[in-house]
């Protein structure tokens, strides 16, 4: 018996706990097993007599506990405040805050010697104390859990750095001299063996706990919003549906809408499940789902899809499908299938600390033990053990990341690029195929007026005068196309008596005395009229360049052609170049149909198309380029994008696009300017550069002081010395990165 699960892991504190769980679990016979640390899941397939229960088990004897999901439904309804993950948060922001307060004073006291009154460091320790103790707890219980299954983390070095520099001051202070009145905390940069029993480190360890708190806090908000790609696709679909029951319309939930309920979709609303059309006629925006910019006219007979728009008529829809057998649900299932798929980035400071804290735990107990061998008092010998684990305690790893992050975002932010988080920047080194959506990334998505074909007689301004005044009273999205394209061109409209609509054919209606007719080819034929070849030969090329062609006609014949076409936007040419300089492959993705793509990627330099392209078969595209080597940046703006902006290596979204894309994506760009994505690109390059150089040089300190703590040339003291000047360097680097410029002007 073949079973396959996911299950939400809690207690995970950096990579290298997802990494332990998942070689625990494929220990088990016939079990599989991928766990995800960024989504905080394990996707476990096993084969034989496995059950949940026992994988559940098993990831809690590691020291951690798992549990099955609930269901999509149950998670859109709760109240976000009643997550576990908030209550994390929140635990995190409290502790945050209370060492902010309760450091400062004492980083401040240790390091200015002129505020040093009698019996600082008596207040010192008052304010330190709940520092170490309840502020850091997390890492003291990560590592106490950690200890018992032999592993160490970034946790134990935190835990036993602040740990022993807390206890080596209590002891310096009441069985050493540093208690005694009038005690100063001068610096002295004096390379010497030294007792320590005069010194106190309170300052180290408040001020560690205080920057890895901050740090791991920022990381913990992002996760928060690791399910918002999928309730804001659930929240795409409609709440209520009005029914037809027993001839009359009763409004119901949409969770009790069955398979063969005929429902009413009234013009403006969304349809409510995927269905098939009963009766009435009308044109579907389907823009949000299928990436198609041109509304798909619907008659009776014709399928459509859950949470598309009626954009036209009154519709009367026999249900065929409903709840997570919809296209929306699966789409929504796409994206976090793709999701917890994605590839786990480890922070490049777990995976050196996974073999660098037991080789400092290591390097500190030897020291102790050769300088007791040594006949060295034991005062000494603590001394250099401390001065190593303090040497080493990670103050400038905690900073390393987060600032240079800070610094990235902040100037991200300032030119409309927002960053996920660090886990996406590694992507960005890597990346060499970009892949771009069409509608509303490359071109506006909005349907404009294109080209006007006057036939005989007849002059342009007459011709978008009355067409322009007919459109008007439509809803239709291409029919305000022209209206608006009309109004701009010729200025106000006139004046229309007894419009009509006729469905699936275009409108009618009286202009300055004349019948107007404005539509399609099966329109002018009810009326038996004439169309001139150079007009017909204007429509057959417009069409074959993928654009709308609308015939407008009047007194016996047609008039002219408009043109209607997603327009193209002026900066996507200049964007595709900066692609390629930054050794990028543009390629054009999209459900539009074939014409269309061609002719906007010769328009922009693209060479690579792939059009008609569904939701589904958009994820496939990626698998299949990322199959061939590639790795693949997408951008998009759309629902239907989203689930190929997970999948992909890096996913950017356009702002101006839906809330699903933008969640699912790793940038977001906020203008609709596709140059911003070359911007973004460099941008995380130079943050990740920044990153690495902080982590460099914070263990570069680390590594190059640890001989001379351990030789016992550099008191604790100096080692708290040097970690400050670390840290100072670390922050320096990372504003380096508010000199960032973008290559667009604004």
């Amino acid at each position: 018996m073949a079973l396959e699960l996911d299950l939400d892991i809690q207690g995970m504190t950096c990579a290298s706990c997802a990494m332990r769980i998942e070689k625990k679990l494929n220990r088990l016979d016939g079990v599989r097993a991928s766990v995800n640390y960024a989504t905080e899941k394990a996707h476990v397939m096993a084969t034989g007599d496995v059950t949940s229960e026992a994988i559940i088990r098993e990831v809690e004897k590691t020291g951690y506990s798992a549990n099955l999901p609930t269901p999509p439904s149950a998670d859109l309804v709760d109240d976000a405040s009643d997550t576990p993950l908030d209550h994390e948060l929140t635990s995190l922001r409290q502790r945050l805050i209370g060492s902010i307060v309760l450091s400062v004073p004492v980083i401040v006291l240790a390091m200015v010697p002129a505020f040093q009154f009698t019996y600082w460091q008596w207040a010192s320790l008052t304010l330190a104390a709940p520092v170490i103790v309840w502020a850091a707890w997390p890492f003291h219980q990560a590592t106490w859990v950690n200890l018992r299954h032999g592993a160490a983390t970034m946790d134990t070095l935190i835990s036993v750095g602040t740990g022993a520099a807390f206890l080596w001051s209590l002891y310096a202070l009441f069985l050493g001299t540093a208690g005694e009145p009038g005690m100063t905390h001068a610096f002295e940069f004096i390379i010497a063996p030294s007792d320590g029993a005069g010194n106190i480190y309170l300052e180290v360890a408040a001020g560690v706990t205080m920057f890895v708190l901050a740090g791991r806090y920022f990381e913990k908000r992002a996760k928060r919003t690791a399910g918002a790609a999928l309730r804001a696709l659930l929240e795409l679909g409609a709440k209520d549906v009005a029914v037809m029951r027993d001839g009359a319309s009763v409004r119901i939930p949409i969770a009790d809408l069955v398979v063969g309920d005929e429902f009413i979709v009234r013009p403006g609303e969304k349809v409510a499940t995927d269905g098939v059309v009963v009766e009435g006629a009308s044109a579907i925006d389907a823009s949000m789902l299928t990436g198609e910019s041109v509304p798909v006219e619907v008659a009776e007979g014709d399928t459509v899809v859950g949470a598309t728009i009626n954009a036209g008529g009154r519709l009367l829809v026999r249900a065929t499908r409903v709840g997570a057998d919809t296209q929306l649900a699966q789409m929504a299932a796409l994206v976090e299938n793709a999701q917890s798929g994605k590839a786990d980035v480890q922070r490049l400071a777990d995976r050196i600390s996974s073999v660098f804290v037991p080789i400092v735990i290591g390097i500190a107990l030897v020291t102790l033990a050769v300088w007791l061998l040594l006949g060295f008092p034991a005062q000494a010998a603590f001394t250099a053990a401390v001065a190593v684990l303090i040497i080493a305690c990670p103050c400038a790893l905690g900073l390393a990341t987060p600032t240079a992050l800070l610094v990235g975002t902040g100037r991200g932010a300032q030119l409309g690029i927002l960053i996920r988080g660090p886990e996406v920047l590694e992507s960005t080194r890597k990346v060499d195929t970009i892949v771009l959506d069409k509608t509303g990334t490359v071109t506006t998505g909005r349907m404009t007026l294109g080209g006007v074909h006057i036939g005989t007689g007849t002059t342009e301004t007459e011709l978008l005068r009355r067409a322009g005044a007919v459109e008007h009273y439509s809803e239709h999205p291409i029919a305000q196309a022209i209206a608006d394209g009309a109004a701009e061109k010729v200025g106000e409209l006139p004046a229309v008596e007894s419009f009509e609509n006729v469905p699936g054919k275009g409108v009618q209606g009286i202009v300055d005395g004349e019948l107007v007719l404005v539509g399609r080819d099966t329109l002018m034929a009810d009326w038996t009229l004439e169309i001139e070849p150079e007009l017909a030969a204007a429509k057959a090329a417009a069409e074959a360049a993928g654009q709308t062609a609308v015939l407008v006609a009047w007194d016996g014949r047609a008039r002219g052609v408009l043109t209607v076409a997603d327009a193209l936007k002026p900066t996507s040419a200049e964007a595709i170049a900066q692609f390629r300089t930054l050794g990028l492959t543009p390629v054009l993705l999209t459900g539009d149909n074939k014409a269309v793509a061609d002719e906007i990627a010769g328009q922009v330099g693209i060479t690579e198309v792939y059009a008609e392209v569904m939701p589904q078969e958009k994820v496939a595209v990626i698998e299949r380029l990322q199959s061939a080597g590639k790795v693949v940046a997408m951008v998009g703006d759309g629902v239907n994008d989203a689930a190929a902006l997970a999948t992909a290596d890096l996913g950017l979204a356009m702002g101006t696009g839906t809330d699903v894309a933008i969640e699912a994506a790793d940038l977001t760009l906020v203008r609709g300017d596709l140059r911003a994505a070359a911007d973004a690109i460099r941008l995380s390059r130079r943050t990740l550069r920044t990153i690495k150089g902080n982590l460099f040089w914070a263990f570069a300190y680390n590594v190059a002081a640890i001989p001379l703590a351990a030789l016992g040339l550099l008191n604790p003291m100096l080692a708290g010395a040097a970690m400050a000047f670390s840290s100072v360097f670390v922050v320096g680097n990372s504003l380096r990165l508010r000199r960032f410029r973008s290559l667009n002007p604004r």
